[in-house]
């Protein structure tokens, strides 16, 4: 007999295999599952003298969730900078800038993140509210979904920006009744302020990385997928710390990168993207999959819609978003990446976009036929009746963010009135996707909102925000559309891992590798209204603890 280099037992274990969570117990060597059983008594012959026994005590193992939309690093270097998550009102935002400009008076630019839409009106916060904050230096800070910046009086004069600057094709500069820009800059009119930040140093990049990993396992975290390596926003490309740390040892999680298709270029990118896909490839880190962001968000209208959105009346504009990819280019695009066996991992937010990228996969497997590369859609926040059953046909994964499928007054104030019916009950459709067949994974998207998978997957079934994350004291959000808590567990773990492509992980079997976690609780056998409640008391990956919960008073 073998023993065991860990050994879970005495609680209920969820394989994500199909069944909901029984007792039984693990055994771990070399990294792997080498047994697996519902009787106790099974693993006991795997107990030697050096073995690590894990006392469940009723507590719940599952298969580390692995995150199938996230920007880990970016969500690090907010919390080394001014990091204004934790925050939600103008008054808390200005004051947490100001102490943090006063107390860092070597910078060159104030840069920060994570401010809310709904804490200004119309979800535009202005130059002269940053002006309080910071006047003397450019300040750029972009808000929690990174489709849009505020920016002050300094940084916008250094870009030049006034009345007379138009708008990019691909984005808005917010303005008064006059055409003077009032401090707030939509999708592609950030690149006006970016192109002129500092660059971030190899070093805080690296550190980033590290604390962003640091946080994402101790919410059980195991693998992710980067969702964009490039340029964008207020942020470089964070390829090269993912390569360091990988080679060095230090990323102790799987990761999968996104590279970032620029949208300013067409097919001539395509090369570059099979090189660094080639160069970018060691240790636990692989760039193999291409991000494309086919439109905006819906909150400041750029989201790509079938019909135009409505004015505060309820009357129809004439403006239905942006598609940043023309749709014949985006076909041809996609074609072109799936024959090479790139993943491609699409943003699409309104039905026009969802369609599009639909329209992309279909063409490119009636050309290039069937193939292994595991297509996905995020956030899917809007989604046609009639292309529903599309993504199981076409075998395109639904990529939710599932935190987001929750009445908050970004949803109340700026994007419910604006869609109107029936548009706005075919939001996040994550029950009318199940029942049709489709894949699902799941992800956060975090630094935009909490990258803690319990939070969302209370979301997911009760399709109410969590305990401590409520904006409000709101009903149910299109409540007929909730998965069951064994449907969403298992899009967090073996969906994810799917879409990953790191099928030696995401279930509890024999052979599987074990990136592993201990929840605190067994959310199964409680309450619906607690799910969110569970926290992470083990992290493994590989039979190797890389994080344990600190021991209660």
């Amino acid at each position: 007999m073998t023993f065991a280099d860990l050994v879970f037992t005495g609680g209920p274990v969820f394989t994500a295999t199909g069944d909901e969570p029984c007792r039984g117990s693990v055994a771990v060597r070399d990294g792997r599952i080498i047994a697996v059983s519902s009787v106790d008594a099974d693993i006991q012959p795997f107990i030697g003298p050096a073995t690590e026994v894990v006392d469940l005590d009723g507590k719940l193992l599952i298969p580390g969730f692995q995150d199938a939309h996230v920007h880990a690093v970016w969500g690090g270097l907010d919390l080394i900078r001014c990091d204004l998550s934790g925050d939600s009102t103008r008054d808390e935002y200005v004051a947490r800038l100001k102490n943090y400009a006063a107390a860092n008076p070597e910078l060159e630019w104030i840069l920060g993140g994570g401010w809310n839409m709904s804490a200004f009106p119309g979800g535009t916060p202005t130059a002269s509210d940053l002006d309080l904050a910071v006047a003397d230096r450019p300040a750029f800070i972009p808000n929690r979904d990174g489709h849009g910046a505020w920016v002050n009086s300094r940084a916008l004069e250094l870009a030049g920006i006034t009345a007379a600057t138009p708008d990019p094709a691909d984005g808005r500069i917010e303005r008064d009744a006059d055409g003077n820009p009032t401090g707030t800059l939509h999708e592609g009119a950030m690149s006006l302020v970016n192109a002129l930040l500092p660059e971030t140093s190899p070093e805080d990049y690296s550190r980033a990385l590290l604390i962003g990993q640091e946080y994402l396992h101790s919410l059980g975290i195991t693998a992710w997928q980067d969702a964009i390596l490039g340029g964008y926003g207020d942020a470089g490309d964070a390829t090269p710390a993912y390569m360091a740390a990988a080679e060095s040892g230090d990323l102790t999680a799987r990761v999968v990168g996104a590279l970032w298709w620029d949208r300013t270029r067409g097919p001539e990118q395509i090369p570059e993207l099979v090189m660094r896909r080639e160069k970018n490839a060691t240790g636990r880190f692989a760039a193999t999959s291409v991000k494309i962001m086919q439109d905006g968000v819906a909150e400041n209208f750029t989201a790509a819609m079938l019909e135009p959105y409505l004015d505060g009346c309820g009357h129809h504009t004439d403006n239905s978003g942006i598609s940043f990819v023309d749709a014949a280019q985006l076909i041809s695009n996609v074609t072109e990446l799936d024959a090479l066996g790139f993943q491609v991992h699409f943003h699409a937010i309104g039905d026009r976009a969802v369609r599009e990228c639909l329209d992309a996969v279909e063409a490119a497997r009636a050309i290039n036929g069937p193939n292994d590369n595991r297509h996905h859609i995020a956030h899917l926040q809007v989604v046609h009746p009639d292309d529903i059953h599309r993504f199981a046909e076409i075998g395109v994964t639904a990529n939710l963010q599932s935190y987001w499928a929750a009445l908050e007054p970004q949803m109340v104030d700026l994007t419910l009135p604006f869609l109107g019916d029936p548009r706005s009950s075919w939001q996040y459709p994550w029950a009318d996707l199940h029942r049709a067949g489709t894949h699902l994974a799941s992800g956060s998207d975090w630094s935009v909102s909490s990258p803690d998978p319990m939070a969302a997957i209370h979301v997911a079934v009760n399709r109410r925000a969590a305990p401590g994350h409520e904006e409000g004291d709101y009903d149910a959000f299109l409540p007929e559309q909730s998965i069951d808590l064994l449907t969403a567990m298992t899009a967090y773990t073996a969906g994810s891992a799917f879409t990953n492509h790191l099928d030696a992980t995401g279930t509890i079997a024999v052979g599987k590798l074990a990136d592993l976690v201990v929840l605190d609780r067994n959310p199964f056998a409680g309450a619906t209204a607690d799910i969110g409640r569970t926290r992470t008391e083990q992290t493994f990956v590989e039979g190797e603890r890389v994080y344990r919960a600190p021991a209660q008073p």
